[in-house]
């Protein structure tokens, strides 16, 4: 199931570049521009509630560790 999930979140992920894509060409018609500007939402806040499940299951995995500390990510180590 997880991976269902994963794959579910590239595809709407690859969906929303494309829609933002056609979008800033702005060669589109209005209804259709609206079109694209609903669905790039909906596919918007789908993503974000996978990132945050994804985030919640992280800091479960890490709670359940009884000698692991959540430390601040730092991109640099």
């Amino acid at each position: 199931m997880a991976k269902k999930k994963h794959t579910d979140f590239e595809k709407s992920l690859a969906e929303l570049e494309t829609l933002v894509e056609r979008l800033e060409k702005g060669d589109l018609p209005l209804e259709q521009t609206l079109e694209h500007f609903e669905r790039g939402i909906a596919l918007t806040r789908s993503c974000q509630q996978a990132l945050k499940e994804a985030e919640q299951k992280v800091e479960i995995l890490l709670q359940k560790t009884a000698d692991s500390q959540t430390q601040a990510f730092d991109p640099q180590d």
